[in-house]
């Protein structure tokens, strides 16, 4: 059974991505949370910690191997806690994490039934027999951080500074691109801008869709406020 896969991450598509290790690519699930993470970072080297389960019909003639890959080893912990709800399958568990795991386990703790309700693929019925089957188990995932951001990946403010620093010795030296501010954002600034235009009441997809329109136009940005800046003028446009 593999428990984690190191690779070149090749692409990321809407509810998967490709792991390309040596002369394979290999098909990894993610849910929403860990896309928004990671999704900056093809091309680069990445680390996931793996599950594996077969998905088959209703038939069980036809059998498909599939692998969920999580940033840490308490996300996949947590997912599979979240799986011994009562009618929360694997697919179901997987769309439900749109958020980091701190804040749906927060959102248990405090028996929130209606904000998990929220939650893709989650209806009330479910959110109460959540918090009934969890209320007393997620403690420790409430406590957790955000994943560090990647080894020798730089921050927005040190790229600028780095930027500053090499000026100075070199004066011919190519400065970098806009889109390298861009790819230092952090997993936590993105799940940041996230966050916040959920709570402008937009529904989990057009979050998504803004998120990805503003990381994809090609302007830096450095904080929450920039990213809104850019987002509410593209809206103008």
């Amino acid at each position: 059974m593999i428990t984690k896969m190191t690779g070149l991450l090749t692409r990321v598509l809407d509810d998967e991505v490709r792991l390309q290790i040596g002369p394979f690519e290999y098909q990894v699930m993610v849910s929403e949370a860990v896309r928004r993470y990671i999704q900056l970072r093809t091309g680069q080297e990445v680390t996931f910690h793996i599950i594996e389960y077969l998905e088959g019909n209703s038939v069980g003639s036809r059998f498909v191997p599939r692998r969920i890959g999580f940033n840490t080893e308490a996300e996949l912990d947590f997912f599979e806690l979240f799986c011994t709800v009562e009618k929360i399958g694997v697919k179901k568990a997987l769309k439900a994490m749109a958020f980091p795991i701190k804040t749906i386990a927060d959102a248990i703790s405090r028996q929130d039934a209606k904000w998990l309700s929220s939650l893709p693929g989650i209806g009330p019925t479910t959110a109460e027999q959540i918090v009934t089957t969890l209320k007393r188990k997620v403690t420790k995932f409430a406590m957790v951080s955000a994943p560090a951001a990647p080894a020798g990946e730089a921050t927005p403010d040190a790229v600028v500074e780095k930027k500053g620093k090499a000026s100075k010795k070199s004066s011919d030296a190519e400065p970098p691109a806009p889109e390298a501010l861009v790819t230092a954002a952090d997993g936590q600034l993105i799940e940041d801008v996230y966050q916040a235009l959920m709570g402008l009441g937009l529904n989990p997809i057009e979050a998504r869709t803004k998120l990805d329109a503003l990381l994809m136009c090609g302007k830096p940005f450095r904080t929450l406020q920039d990213a809104f800046a850019i987002i509410f003028a593209k809206q103008k446009e």
